[in-house]
């Protein structure tokens, strides 16, 4: 059974063609700066390998872009659209309605688009994958994994807001988290290495950032809310922030809420700090000595320091921090802020072993670190192919 696989996430796409159930990956790529002038596109087969750089405007254009290098005569993979089975779409935020695998219908479509205002810069950018993948793999089963059924095990004393019980009973207020499908994959790929269902804490560095505590495997606390938008500091997401700074902004400084909204969640986080939205480029600017890029990397590894002591607490242990997604797996920089100064949680990072870049599962701490320091690669991929598979064997 031959699934593709999209992925969309606020500013790039990935993608994956597998064979079920062997898990055999017949082609692989990525999209990212999506909305920049200089978008990165790569395609990988085991015969061939693309690399460009051109503009890419938008979510659409980049899977109609996909959908050229799948089909391509020479280099493509497919004769045919007719050859996928399904099309598996990770989906941000499936609210209250969503806690499973769902084959995507009309009335999930539209579900997901009622939701997108808890995820504005994702929930519109699956519908656009959703929509074409339609279009272009029409005999295929269009398929949602939702990022928020992972966090379905949170207790009701983290999940539950301080505000009037209505607002959850009625109108499912409440915490749902989200980057799911990575936290799941990674923390089960970390209880393997280390053989037991360890007091694990799950650190997603990508655009968008998490943070997960996970017991015994199943979730019990997560850094994003309602919508994506709370927790860490982001590309482009403030992460928490004071309720009443809202309030002031409108009240005294003439903002809209929409105004409000829109600069928490598209003009703040690093591109507010900094001018920049992309860490590559913020750790270069930092080298070269820019002052507001040093100072915002150091404010984001404060605020994950943050939620590690506050997740200790609320694990009464900690066997193991993972690091995983593209700045997780990547920035070494990063990493060291992070782990500098915790050696009170048993914290200890080897310098050596942290610069060392592997797309296998590695330790970066010392010996002598009570506690594991692990980089997991995600594959969100595989995550929704083997959902995917199983639902619709089942």
């Amino acid at each position: 059974m031959k699934i593709l696989i999209i992925n969309s996430g606020s500013s790039s796409i990935k993608y994956q063609l597998m064979i079920m159930p062997t898990n055999e990956v017949i082609c692989s790529g990525m999209i990212d700066r999506i909305g920049l002038e200089t978008s990165n596109i790569t395609f990988k087969t085991s015969l061939n390998s693309i690399e460009e750089t051109l503009p890419v405007p938008t979510h659409k254009v980049g899977l109609q872009k996909v959908a050229e290098l799948l089909l391509d005569t020479e280099k493509g993979v497919i004769k045919s659209t007719s050859e996928i089975t399904a099309v598996g779409h990770r989906v941000v935020h499936g609210g209250s309605y969503f806690s499973n695998t769902t084959i995507i219908t009309s009335e999930v479509k539209e579900k997901i688009k009622e939701l997108s205002e808890l995820a504005p810069l994702h929930n519109p950018a699956h519908l656009v994958g959703i929509n074409v993948a339609e279009e272009i793999f029409s005999d295929a089963k269009q398929v949602a994994v939702f990022d928020t059924a992972f966090h379905q095990t949170i207790p009701v004393e983290a999940y539950k807001y301080a505000i009037p019980n209505y607002l959850l009973t009625e109108n499912k207020v409440r915490v749902y988290g989200f980057h799911g499908t990575s936290h799941k994959y990674v923390s089960e790929k970390a209880i393997e290495y280390l053989e037991n269902n360890s007091k694990i804490i799950t650190i997603h560095l990508g655009n968008g950032c998490s943070m997960a505590a996970v017991k015994d495997g199943k979730c019990i606390d997560t850094t994003m809310g309602f919508s994506p938008a709370n927790g860490l500091i982001m590309g482009t997401r403030a992460g928490d922030i004071d309720q009443s700074v809202i309030f002031y902004m409108i009240k005294n400084l003439g903002y809209s809420a929409d105004d409000v909204n829109s600069i928490l969640l598209k003009q703040s986080g690093m591109l507010g700090l900094t001018g920049y939205s992309d860490l590559r480029d913020i750790e270069s600017e930092a080298e070269k000595g820019n002052k507001d890029c040093q100072l915002a990397l150091v404010m984001n590894a404060y605020r994950i320091k943050k939620y590690i002591g506050s997740y200790t607490a609320a694990l009464n242990g900690l066997d193991a921090i993972v690091f995983t997604a593209g700045i997780g797996e990547n920035s070494s920089y990063i990493r060291n802020l992070v782990c500098t100064d915790m050696d009170f949680f048993g914290i200890e990072l080897d310098q050596e072993k942290n610069i060392i870049r592997s797309k296998e599962i590695r330790e970066i701490n010392t010996q002598n670190s009570r506690a594991k320091v692990l980089v997991v690669p995600t594959d969100e991929e595989y995550e929704i192919a083997n959902q995917v598979y199983h639902l619709l064997q089942n």
